[in-house]
């Protein structure tokens, strides 16, 4: 079934100080559009989930299993199930991450 849905029409939640998120889901997986203010960080977890960051725009460190990636404009990275990660905006950021499975915790 095609959807087409308008994002500035969900409202953004926000997950974690300075990460505000709308979350998008389909049968197999959740979107989640980031707007991350500068300086905010995210505590090292980890799940379930196979995760992809996607960053738009700014510069976001991101460290998986230890590595740190130093993302800007077109940084993708890959990040297993249950592999810890954690990050913090160095700028600003828009970030897209695709979650598989969905998930229920942002629903």
């Amino acid at each position: 079934m095609t959807r087409h849905v308008n994002l500035s029409e969900y409202a953004a939640r926000e997950i974690v100080p300075g990460f505000h998120a709308r979350f998008f889901h389909t049968e197999l997986v959740t979107l989640a559009y980031w707007d991350i203010r500068e300086g905010a960080v995210l505590p090292e977890h980890s799940h379930p989930h196979e995760q992809t960051v996607n960053v738009i725009d700014g510069v976001f460190h991101l460290t998986v299993d230890g590595e740190l990636f130093k993302l800007t404009e077109g940084g993708v990275v890959l990040i297993p199930p249950n592999v810890p990660h954690s990050g913090e905006a160095v700028t600003d950021c828009r970030v897209i991450d695709v979650f598989s499975p969905v998930r229920d915790d942002y629903i």
